[in-house]
C-alpha cells in the first residue's frame, strides 16, 4: 500500500487507533465489543519492537476501556475523546458536577423512548440511537442539537448515530498529536471508522498515514473495508517494521 513502506521505516512510530469500529466490530449492545483478537496480537507484536508505541484512541472512557480490553501496561489509552489518559489525566473532580448535571439533562429530555441509551461520561454524556426507530432517532438526535447542546459551555461532538456533549473542549486530533510530541514520534499511523476521527485524520502530518475504516468522505489516505481488513493491514505493518528492525 502507497505509504506504508515508508512509515514502516520511520525512526519512532506511533501506532493509533480507535477501538470501536476498528479493532472492535461494531455491536448493537456497547458492553459487548470485544477488540478482534488478530488485532490485538499484531499491536503487541508491534508494541515489542524498538522504537515503537501503541496508542488507542477512543470516545469511551478509560474505565470501560481497560474493561474492554485489557491492554499491555505499556499501551497508551486515550479516553473521553482526548479528556482522559493514561499519560496526564485532567481534573476530573473539577468538572465532574457539571458532567453529572448534564448526563440528567438529557435523560430528562430522552425519557423512555425505545432504543435510545444515555451513557454517561466523566466529561458529559452520550446519546446514542444506533437501536431506534429511524423515526425516534432523528427526533432525539434534533432535540438534542436545538436544545442541550446550544447551551454555553458545552461541546458538541457528532458520531454514527450517537451525539456525545461535553462540559469541556477536546477532540482526538489534539490528543493524537499532544502523544506525537511527549513520545517525540516522528511519524504516526492513526486508524479509525468514525466522523470524531475525522478531527486525527486532519491533524495528521506530513509523513503520517491515516486509514479510514469502512465508507463515508474522510480526510484519511487510505481505505480498509471493516476491522478484519484493518488487522491484516496491522499485520502487514508488523512484517515491514520488523523486517527493518
Amino acid at each position: 500500500m502507497t505509504g506504508l513502506a515508508e512509515l514502516a521505516r520511520t525512526a519512532k512510530l506511533l501506532v493509533a487507533t480507535d477501538f470501536d469500529g476498528v479493532l472492535a466490530p461494531i455491536v448493537s449492545v456497547p458492553a459487548a465489543a470485544r477488540a478482534l483478537p488478530a488485532s490485538v496480537e499484531a499491536l503487541r507484536a508491534l508494541g515489542s519492537l524498538p522504537d515503537t508505541e501503541i496508542a488507542v484512541v477512543s470516545g469511551r472512557s478509560l474505565e470501560v476501556l481497560r474493561r474492554l480490553l485489557s491492554p499491555p501496561d505499556e499501551w497508551h489509552l486515550v479516553g473521553s475523546h482526548g479528556a482522559e489518559t493514561t499519560d496526564n489525566t485532567m481534573d476530573m473532580e473539577a468538572v465532574r458536577p457539571a458532567a453529572v448535571k448534564l448526563a440528567a439533562t438529557l435523560e430528562h429530555l430522552v425519557g423512555a423512548r425505545p432504543g435510545v441509551a444515555i451513557e454517561p461520561k466523566p466529561i458529559g454524556a452520550a446519546v446514542h440511537v444506533r437501536n431506534a426507530a429511524p423515526d425516534i432517532a432523528s427526533a432525539v438526535l434534533e432535540e438534542v442539537r436545538s436544545g442541550p447542546a446550544t447551551e454555553p459551555g458545552i461541546f458538541v461532538t457528532e458520531g454514527k448515530c450517537v451525539i456525545e456533549l461535553a462540559v469541556v473542549e477536546v477532540s482526538k486530533g489534539i490528543a493524537v498529536n499532544q502523544l506525537r510530541d511527549a513520545l517525540s514520534a516522528t511519524a504516526v499511523l492513526y486508524a479509525g471508522d468514525d466522523v470524531t476521527d475525522e478531527r486525527a485524520f486532519r491533524a495528521l502530518r506530513d509523513g503520517d498515514l491515516g486509514v479510514k475504516v469502512g465508507p463515508g468522505e474522510t480526510a484519511a489516505s487510505l481505505r480498509v473495508e471493516d476491522p478484519e481488513a484493518m488487522a491484516a493491514f496491522f499485520e502487514e505493518l508488523l512484517a515491514l517494521r520488523s523486517a527493518g528492525r
